[in-house]
């Protein structure tokens, strides 16, 4: 039975929400045991009637506007840093947290530890595609500025996470730019594009050169990496579409008894469309590098998000994909 470590303080909603998913993740896998960060008149009612959920009382919580770094420091027995430090002494196997994508990011990098070998952990998303086709795109914000080997090992460790989540056999990975040719590019892209040529000379990765972001939803390739600055950009661009998309579709259906009709009909469809985007339907983010794993969720969370995002945790224990990831690297040593 493995134990998926939930931050119950997580979230811009309240703790309700939140273990109200982990009600469902215990529902839906028999094998699975929660242990439960959080105040304790939180967490200790919520254990209290459920034999797979397990107390971590917790004094401190890390909100959503403080300077991450600073509050992992500061705020030690926080939610965030004592469910990462579960993680490294066995307690847990894995790690899930709607709260801060910094402070978890800053906690999971000090407390769980890296690769051996990996430069900087990478955010990955699953992003949905045409024909069913999924896509792993990172990084999606973690590191901002890129030296050309780090977009290397995320183009290694996305390939990975492909495999297990997306079920790709030999992953594809393409280059996010500003044109399909090798020639177009800022001068980062351009060095990020050569030393993606090199290691896919070298036989590390399956690289198919630039894409463009048009191609990040039409399933064009199994993997697209970026610097996290063009990442993060890309993906609120997305988010932000799906928002506009929804809203125009809430107006349209005010303005006339067959809009409203119209509307009601396509309804499902767009929220299915605004629910991938937004990640919760695979969990939300993984961070990849992290010797365990470590997922973040969406901060405006709901109890079906957290709990794929805690049976997402449970999956990459289960499919061993930090092992997976470590191997991948010592090939390239």
């Amino acid at each position: 039975m493995n134990t998926v470590c939930v931050d119950a303080m997580g979230g811009d909603l309240t703790p309700d929400v939140v273990l109200s998913g982990i009600d469902l993740a215990l529902g839906a896998d028999r094998d699975l045991t929660v242990l439960v960060a959080g105040d304790a008149s939180v967490v200790e009612p919520f254990c209290a009637s459920r034999g797979r959920a397990v107390p971590l009382v917790t004094t401190e919580v890390i909100a959503m506007g403080e300077h991450p770094a600073t509050a992992v420091r500061a705020k030690r027995d926080s939610s965030i840093v004592r469910g990462c430090r579960a993680v490294r002494e066995g307690d847990a196997q894995a790690f899930f947290s709607a709260g801060s994508t910094g402070a978890v990011l800053a906690a999971a990098t000090v407390t769980v530890g890296r690769v051996k070998g990996v430069s900087r952990p990478a955010l990955a998303a699953v992003l949905p595609g045409l024909d069913g086709h999924q896509t792993v795109f990172c990084d999606l914000g973690a590191n901002a500025d890129c030296r050309p080997e780090m977009v290397v090992q995320f183009a290694q460790m996305g390939a990975v996470l492909a495999e297990v989540e997306a079920g790709a056999g030999h992953p594809t990975v393409a280059l996010l730019s500003n044109g399909t040719e090798e020639t177009k590019g800022s001068s980062q892209a351009l060095a990020f594009h050569g030393a993606l040529e090199e290691a896919a000379d070298a036989g590390l990765v399956d690289f198919a050169g630039n894409c463009e972001g048009s191609d990040i939803l039409l399933g064009s390739h199994d993997v697209i990496v970026s610097c996290g600055f063009a990442g993060n950009i890309a993906l609120k661009a997305m988010e932000g579409t799906a928002k506009f998309m929804a809203a125009r579709l809430k107006a349209a259906a005010a303005s006339s008894p067959r809009s409203a009709l119209g509307a009601l009909l396509v309804k499902p469809a767009f929220s299915a469309i605004a629910a991938d985007l937004s990640g919760d339907v695979h969990g939300g983010a993984c961070l990849l590098g992290l010797k365990a794993p470590v997922l973040v969720g969406h901060g405006h969370t709901s109890p079906e998000a957290v709990m794929n995002g805690t049976l997402a945790a449970l999956r990459t224990v289960r499919e061993d994909l930090c092992g997976r990831i470590a191997a991948s690297l010592r090939a390239d040593a």
